[in-house]
């Protein structure tokens, strides 16, 4: 197994992404919660491959069968909680130069550096995205206990190339750009269940689509950075330093394949302010203290401050390109040129966005069960 994280909440992942299937087991889930399987499904669509222009051709059904932790009434009743996907659509003699000739940007060149070529070649094994199936099926099921606490998490893609969306609005936390944030999310939601390329304007999606299908008719690939927020966080959850929220929500953020760096609230241009620039004011509103910028980006201290949490995370572009590149032969340790066949995603942010929603869940359910705020508790 590939154990996630957690302290409460913990989640295991396993399978390989050509094995026969791949799965996810959850311990510590509240019990007495009714799963919405139909809502779950609907929501692994968002991640499975081969459904558009911008994605792998590769086909999965990605429908997660739970094995265990339900009861007879489909509730949470304590024990942990099990899912399998089946892999179905495999064609791993795509990968059999790989074997021997590493892919430059992959983990083919680390796995043999590490188990001397017993690791699982094809499709990159444990390595790859596919594990990021029975990631959403843990994420999944933590957005819909966090639902029945107000906490609403949504993502989009910020950038790609050089096209960028329209941001979150949620470094001011006043009531309206609180409304704005609101507004943001519900046309993403909209989105989702047309299927649309995942950003706020739509104008920016095809531009962005326009840099892909560039990429990818030129044999190449691009990155981008994959935007999260979530709203309606109570102040107080979470630890302090290496038990903080923003930690919990770093360390499955970089265990996503590809993400190759993360920020928060107004990230690395900190560098650039002065104290009296990021410092957050704070005021008496409702009868409550809340800040009224949000630069932090919803944590201090590794403990929410009652602002939306607010995260960037930059994914690189996809190893897997029809280009010729230099590489090595394992085998004969020689230098040598590869050229990669098989079925990749061009640009993997799009299918990132809702990987990066399940992160976010699970931290925060995790910080939530472990660190509540004194005046609250699961019920």
């Amino acid at each position: 197994m590939s154990s996630l994280f957690g302290t409460t909440l913990r989640v295991s992942i396993f399978g390989q992404s050509h094995s026969q299937a791949i799965g996810c087991v959850i311990d510590g889930l509240p019990a007495g919660f009714k799963l919405n399987e139909d809502a779950l499904q609907e929501f692994m669509s968002r991640r499975a491959p081969g459904q558009n222009a911008w994605s792998t051709p590769r086909k999965e059904a990605d429908a997660p069968q739970i094995v265990s932790g339900l009861n007879d009434r489909g509730e949470t009743c304590g024990a942990p909680l099990a899912a399998l996907i089946y892999n179905t659509n495999t064609r791993s003699g795509d990968y059999d130069e790989l074997r021997r000739v590493p892919r430059p940007g992959h983990a083919d060149f680390t796995a043999w550096a590490k188990w001397h070529g017993s690791q699982d070649v094809p499709g990159g094994g444990h390595f790859s995205a596919r594990l990021t199936a029975p990631l959403c099926v843990a994420g999944g099921i933590a957005l819909q206990l966090l639902a029945q606490h107000g906490i609403r998490i949504a993502a989009h893609v910020l950038q790609v190339a050089d096209k960028k969306d329209e941001p979150f609005d949620a470094l001011v936390n006043s009531p309206a750009a609180n409304d704005h944030l609101n507004e943001q999310m519900d046309a993403l939601q909209s989105g989702w269940k047309s299927r649309s390329f995942p950003t706020i304007d739509n104008t920016a999606a095809e531009h962005m689509k326009d840099a892909i299908a560039q990429a990818r008719k030129q044999g190449d690939s691009v990155g981008g950075v994959v935007e999260c927020v979530a709203r309606g966080m109570p102040a107080g959850i979470g630890g302090p330093r290496y038990d903080g929220l923003q930690g919990s929500i770093a360390r499955v953020v970089f265990g996503i394949p590809a993400v190759k760096g993360l920020e928060f609230g107004t990230g690395f241009d900190v560098a650039s302010m002065t104290g009296s620039q990021n410092n957050d004011p704070y005021e008496i509103r409702d009868g409550m203290v809340v800040p009224t910028t949000n630069n932090a980006g919803g944590t201090l201290g590794g403990i929410s401050t009652g602002a939306p949490i607010l995260f960037r995370m930059a994914v690189k572009p996809t190893p897997s390109i029809a280009l010729p590149q230099q590489s090595v032969d394992l085998e004969e340790m020689r230098e040598a040129t590869l050229e990669v066949r098989g079925r990749h995603d061009p640009c993997v942010a799009a299918r990132a966005v809702p990987i990066a929603e399940a992160a976010m869940a699970l931290a925060i359910l995790d910080s939530w069960l472990t660190f509540p705020p004194s005046s609250s508790e699961w019920t």
